[in-house]
Order: C-alpha cells, then structure tokens, then sequence
C-alpha cells in the first residue's frame, strides 16, 4: 500500500562563501570544534570528472578554479566551505528584511564562553545574551557574526526545547 505521507526531512549540510579558506577552517574547528573531514583543495574547471562537470552546472563557466574544504558537526552535519579568488572578500551587508539566508545557529549549553572565544578569534557580538525565559529557565541566546561577517545565532539549548516551552508567549 502507497502513502502520499510527507516527513521531515533531514539537515544535511551549508555551503559557506569564506574570503580565506585556510583561516575559515581554523576558526570553525579551533572555535566551533567541528571535524575536518577534507582539508582545503583546489578545483580548477575541466570536463573530464564528475566534480567537474557539476561544478561548472553549479557555477556556469565563469570560473577557473576554487578552493572547498568539508568540516561536520558533532551531529553530522556538513560544513561546506568555499573560497573563490575573484570573489568580493568583503562582510556581506546585514539585511535580514530581505529574501535569502539571514543566519544559521549553533548550540552550545556555555554560551558565554562561545560567545567570548569567537570575539577572541575576530568575530562580533551583535547583541546582549538574552535569556528566552528569564528566572524561569536557562535558555538563552545571542547573534554574533564569524571573523568574516556572516552572521550566526547561538542557543543554550535545543530548537524544539526552546520553541515548545512558548517563547513568544508572556
């Protein structure tokens, strides 16, 4: 018997445009702890492989090479990192009203001490910690950026612990 059911799907990895793979790799492992599963490489366009060929269906032809690392999570989800040599290598303007990717998030019950390892490795604090339940329960939160502008939040506990306990309600 066929079910039309649908089911959540599974997080499987983020693609992140970086200025300096090298320095990108040291912070995301040095501060976040994730595993490096690919050291930083070079790909350069050619027809001949199926990395190649995908990546020309993904970047079109106006490239000649990149360099790409791969880290993971303790929770297995994939780190994809890029690094382009004709890319803009500034911050990306914060503008979180606009369609796209506004930030992802981190867990991590110390965020006091994350919080503070990032700013020590050239990231920003771009708010106060904020409790979501205050002299309730301990989840709280802050947004922060990486040393290289991309803007990222930080939770104490769990998404489905945080949202189900009613944060937006008084």
């Amino acid at each position: 018997m066929e079910t039309n059911k649908n089911y959540p799907k599974s997080f499987s990895h983020i693609g992140i445009t970086v200025p300096n793979i090298k320095e990108a790799v040291k912070f995301y492992s040095e501060v976040m702890g994730w595993y490096v599963i690919m050291e930083p490489s070079k790909i350069k366009k050619e027809k001949e492989t199926a990395i190649g060929l995908m990546c020309i269906d993904v970047f079109g032809d106006n490239w000649e090479e990149f360099e790409i690392a791969h880290l993971s999570t303790s929770d297995g989800i994939g780190i994809e990192l890029f690094s382009f040599p004709h890319g803009i290598k500034e911050a990306p303007e914060f503008n979180p009203f606009n369609t796209g990717l506004f930030h992802f998030c981190i867990q991590d019950p110390n965020i006091e001490a994350i919080v503070e390892k990032i700013v020590a490795y050239g990231g920003k604090q771009r708010m106060p910690i904020r409790e979501y339940y205050p002299n309730d329960k301990p989840y709280k939160m802050c947004y922060v950026e990486d040393p290289f502008g991309i803007v990222l939040e930080v939770y104490t506990h769990s998404y489905e612990l945080t949202y189900s306990s009613g944060a937006y309600n008084s």
